[in-house]
């Protein structure tokens, strides 16, 4: 029987990718849609349509009860004999603007509403420097968000502010956009703002700013020099105020000229809900027909990655507005002439069926050539991106047999351990290195701790076969679970050839040796997966410590043999938006290590010489050479069980060693915000001693995963969140400072982020910090 996995989305050979949800939105038209002219719009292969909410019956309204009040005030001075100064300095009422009635509006609930996102008028103007205007803008925003959430828009398009070096007009639009946020109930509201300001691509629509000459807007509009992030700085602005609200998104306008990668990168972080393409981002080819470039392209199929990836609204690009009253007029009969069918059928359509928006077509073949979705993207993966899971507790917790099955999904690791084995066990016999039991008996002592479900097991028996090495193989688990599991497995796949082992690993004895009672040997080879997002941060240290007096020496061999932890902050507006919202129900959640497959995110340091954009916390080795529970054990003969509190509480500190503290650098070259710290690890799981040949190591670092461990999924990041964004000028350093505590009965993590600013060759100040974090009420318990 042929296979189906082409229909099976989690299957290696299924090929599918993001698919494209593509509006229209004309920025001439006033009124909603006849139904007749929505089906012309969705037949010429759109997706949804923008719909203005007010009307020009609106507008006029808005400006004849500005003049009026003008008017008024004029007279009100001449009857008082007031001179213009004396005026300004009164405290007179701003005008109200009236509820809407039906005159001012064309908009209303429809049974296609799902396909309509509402577009606030594009000539208020939140941000102007005229109180009145200001006031009049924000009440008309308020009328028609509350208009439109009650005729069921699921989305507002809000036009973001025109200019961003205003903070003043800035700030009186964050505060218009947080107010209308209390208005709405259940539409998103979406603030239409462009990547950066590039020129000629500004928004001609007349403001009322414009339209009664605001000086100081006029003079606002000289000719500046570019700066990349001012739009961003203005939007970082506007969320702040907002408190990240999760119903605030951007829709993000593509300019003709692609900026740099940090800017785009930056965006890519941010909640996008649109991206909009005017037609002067296309170019045409010799054809005539429209097409972007390969950048462009490159930048829309990257963004299309993300699990909620954005809608596409291309602006102005047609049908008119004329073309769709005409086709009211003269609708298409039931049967078409023959010339009718004909080009009908040369335009691969139906006879009745306009044609397809050219614009449109080109971006359903954009749609075609992406990448199909890779390993990594497979839809589990992808429900994974930015969702936050609490650290497992693999020692006072027993997991679940679905958690080890995850787990055990991914090959890569298990390849990458076997090969490990394999290379241990080939130059074990190579360099004719002596057993722990030589001369008595030449086999080779392997254990596995914290067997699982046995996967670990399964490679060392593979491993022994590949290379004929005779081996005695322990399998230990603690989860009594687990441990039924394995007994099961023994006798149905292993033939029985496996000792196993309930036990905490820290508290075996060690092999018990056949026919000798009560005489215990040495391990040759001890494989464990003890490993976290972090590397350290499931007590691997911990765990090692308490079987490592097991270990055979000189020669034992701990798999893996050291690993490292690794940091990089981040900007992730989504995942602090996240938590800020489960911070009310749950104190803890900013103090919290989160292991998320980070994906939205943004590293806003840059790699520069000594300063790497992925730095090294701290390292571990195994085995250790003695540790203060080694000694304990060899004086008394039993291991040490600490009463708590440790070196810093006047206790033994037995578990000292394990403590570690860092402090880096990163330097952000463009000004920023950073959310938190992005964890990572590396670990080398055997270094073989033969000359040339590579270490066998396993690795989640974003910029070696590739090299060293391939579509390994086994590990998501760790996120160590911030309680506050710690906002960064441009040339900042921060500096990271983290440690790994621990007091004998746990280990818990604290960390803090502080901004540097250099203001001279040799001078640096000051700038920001956040406060000292700490998991310690959430710690790994021993």
């Amino acid at each position: 029987m042929a296979s189906n996995g082409g229909l099976n989305p989690e299957s290696d050979d299924f090929e599918s990718r993001p698919n494209f949800c593509i509006g229209q939105h004309d920025s001439n038209r006033f009124e909603s849609l006849s139904d007749g002219q929505y089906r012309q719009v969705m037949k010429s292969g759109f997706n949804f349509v923008t719909t203005p909410i007010t009307n020009q019956h609106f507008f006029r309204r808005v400006v004849d009860l500005y003049n009026s009040h003008l008017a008024e005030r004029e007279q009100w001075r001449q009857d008082r004999g007031l001179t213009s100064s004396q005026l300004s300095n009164q405290s007179l009422p701003a005008p109200i603007v009236p509820t809407l009635t039906n005159k001012d509006t064309s908009y209303a609930p429809s049974n296609y509403v799902s396909s309509l996102v509402a577009y606030a008028s594009p000539w208020i103007d939140l941000c102007s420097s005229n109180p009145l205007i200001s006031s009049i803008s924000r009440q008309v925003l308020n009328l028609e968000v509350a208009y439109a959430n009650f005729c069921g828009a699921r989305s507002i398009i809000i036009p973001g502010p025109r200019e961003d070096e205003d903070s003043r007009g800035i700030a009186l639009y964050a505060r218009a956009i947080h107010e209308a946020l209390q208005v709405t109930t259940r539409a998103n509201l979406i603030i239409h703002l462009p990547m950066y300001r590039e020129p000629g691509l500004d928004e001609k629509v007349e403001t009322l700013s414009s339209l009664f000459a605001d000086a100081n807007r006029a003079e606002a509009d000289a000719v500046k020099e570019i700066d990349l992030f001012t739009a961003w700085d203005s939007w970082h602005t506007i969320r702040s105020a907002c408190k990240y609200s999760t119903q605030l998104f951007v829709a993000l306008r593509i300019p003709r000229r692609l900026p740099e990668k940090d800017l785009q990168d930056r965006w890519f972080a941010e909640p996008l809900h649109y991206l909009s393409i005017g037609p002067k981002t296309f170019k045409a080819n010799r054809a005539g027909h429209p097409t972007l470039t390969p950048h462009h392209q490159q930048l829309i199929n990257h963004y299309m990655r993300l699990k909620n990836a954005p809608w596409l609204i291309l602006c102005d690009v047609g049908p008119s507005l004329e073309s769709l009253e005409e086709a009211q007029v003269h609708p298409a009969t039931d049967f078409p002439s023959l010339a009718e069918a004909s080009k009908a059928l040369k335009e691969n359509r139906r006879p009745n069926q306009p044609p397809q928006n050219p614009y449109v077509g080109y971006m359903r073949y954009l749609e075609r050539q992406q990448a199909p979705f890779s390993a990594m993207e497979t839809p589990t993966l992808t429900s994974f991106q930015d969702w936050l899971q609490s650290p497992l507790q693999p020692l006072s917790d027993n997991l679940e047999s679905a958690t080890y099955e995850m787990f055990e999904g991914d090959p890569v690791k298990y390849d990458q351990y076997e090969l490990a084995i394999t290379e241990a066990m080939a130059e074990w016999k190579t360099l004719k290195k002596p057993t722990s039991q030589a001369p008595s008996n030449s086999d080779l002592i392997v254990a596995v701790a914290g067997a699982g479900r046995g996967p670990l097991v399964t490679r060392v028996l593979r491993a022994a076969e590949a290379t004929g090495t005779a081996i005695q193989l322990w399998a230990l688990e603690k989860n009594q679970n687990a441990y039924v599991y394995l007994l099961s497995k023994n006798e149905r796949e292993w033939d029985s050839r496996v000792t196993v082992v309930k036990t905490d690993m820290r508290e075996w004895q060690g092999p018990a040796m056949k026919d000798h009672n009560g005489i215990f040997s040495k391990v040759d080879i001890l494989v464990t997966e003890l490993l976290g997002s972090f590397g350290d941060n499931e007590l691997s240290p911990e765990c090692l410590d308490g079987i490592q007096r097991h270990i055979s020496r000189p020669h034992g061999i701990s798999i893996p043999h050291s690993y490292t932890a690794h940091l990089s902050p981040i900007a992730t507006p989504r995942i602090f938006a996240d938590l800020s919202s489960r911070s009310h129900g749950d104190p803890q959640a900013f103090e919290t290590p989160w292991v998320t497959r980070l994906h939205a995110i943004d590293f806003v340091s840059q790699k520069v010489p000594r300063h790497g954009r992925f730095q090294q916390a701290w390292e571990f080795f195994h085995p250790v050479e003695i540790s203060r529970a080694d000694e304990f054990a060899e004086d008394k003969g039993r291991r040490f069980i600490s009463p708590g509190g440790g070196s810093m509480a006047g206790s033994s500190g037995t578990n000292d060693h394990n403590a570690r503290h860092c402090h880096l650098t990163f330097v952000c070259r463009t000004r920023g915000v950073t959310h938190g710290l992005a964890g990572y690890f590396e670990s080398v799981l055997y270094t073989p001693q033969a000359a040339g040949k590579e270490p066998v190591e396993i690795s989640i670092l974003p910029d070696q995963i590739d090299r060293k461990s391939k579509d390994m999924v086994s590990w998501f990041p760790i996120f160590f969140p911030l309680k506050q964004p710690l906002y960064f000028p441009q040339d900042a350093e921060l500096e990271v400072s983290m440690w790994r505590q621990t007091d004998d009965t746990k280990v818990w993590y604290e960390w803090m982020v502080e901004v540097y600013a250099w203001v001279g060759p040799k001078t640096r100040i000051k700038v920001g910090a956040s406060e000292l974090h700490s998991s310690r009420k959430i710690a790994c318990l021993m």
